[in-house]
């Protein structure tokens, strides 16, 4: 979070508007989702062409309705997104994308500036009704087995889709800069010999956090800034003597350490 002043935080009567926009919010989430889920994207889905062809059409239909979503968000004042030079993220194919996660929206306004983009989803958004027919015509990558893992994310870059990670595996928790970040997103990328690109999500405000409720809706506007940083080229550390598994542990701490000092740039 930033040292800038915070905004106004909503109390008493003032927040109930908030509230209830927020939870409309959610409604609509989720009704979008199955709805959608049961009429144009199985369309878009098994429309004639090829695999690459389907999975790029029902990505480019989730990429605008997160877009709209972000803007019912911003309408509702629970966030205000800006950010700086997206250029090489519009120019990004079949590279890795990784973010901090300060918040529960973040993939959504992640992929609602990359119309080109997959993701690995935890296996009870599979199970999810509302959610499951989307991230399975979307094709986004369940979060199992390490083999079957990597084979579905060397599949998805191969088609020359960008791969969204969190490498921070959850919500950063209350007060923290990052979470200590896993070594799957440098895993990944090395084993999978594709260029990271780093995102910075920069927040001016706690919110929609893994320590609050789902109802405990901001009382404040959440700024969310977004920058994209400098590529990272696997050949960098495919480069290093010792192996995947150390050259995994390296790249992860290089990661995290990249993190913490542009955050620290933003307190």
């Amino acid at each position: 979070m930033s040292n800038q002043p915070a905004p106004a935080r909503l109390t008493g009567i003032a927040y109930l508007p908030r509230w209830l926009g927020g939870t409309l919010c959610y409604v609509v989430f989720g009704l979008g989702g199955l709805i959608s889920s049961l009429t144009i994207l199985p369309i878009l889905r098994f429309w004639p062409g090829t695999t690459t062809q389907r999975i790029a059409r029902v990505q480019y239909a989730v990429h605008i309705m997160f877009k709209g979503f972000v803007r019912m968000l911003t309408w509702t004042g629970l966030i205000k997104v800006t950010h700086g030079d997206l250029q090489p993220l519009k120019d990004a194919q079949g590279v890795i994308v990784t973010s901090n996660h300060p918040t529960l929206v973040d993939v959504v306004v992640l992929i609602s500036l990359m119309p080109n983009t997959s993701c690995i989803v935890k296996q009870g958004i599979w199970r999810n009704p509302f959610m499951r027919g989307v991230v399975s015509s979307a094709g986004y990558i369940p979060n199992r087995g390490a083999d079957l893992l990597l084979a579905d994310c060397k599949e998805v870059l191969n088609r020359g889709n960008n791969l969204i990670i969190f490498p921070e595996g959850t919500r950063t928790v209350i007060g923290k800069r990052v979470n200590d970040f896993a070594r799957g997103a440098a895993n990944i990328t090395i084993r999978t010999q594709s260029d990271l690109l780093p995102l910075l999500l920069k927040t001016n405000c706690v919110g929609f956090s893994k320590q609050e409720s789902w109802y405990q809706l901001p009382r404040r506007t959440i700024g969310m800034h977004i920058e994209v940083g400098e590529k990272l080229p696997y050949l960098r550390y495919d480069a290093t003597a010792g192996g995947d598994a150390k050259m995994a542990r390296k790249m992860t701490r290089d990661l995290e350490e990249y993190y913490k000092q542009q955050l620290d740039k933003y307190l």
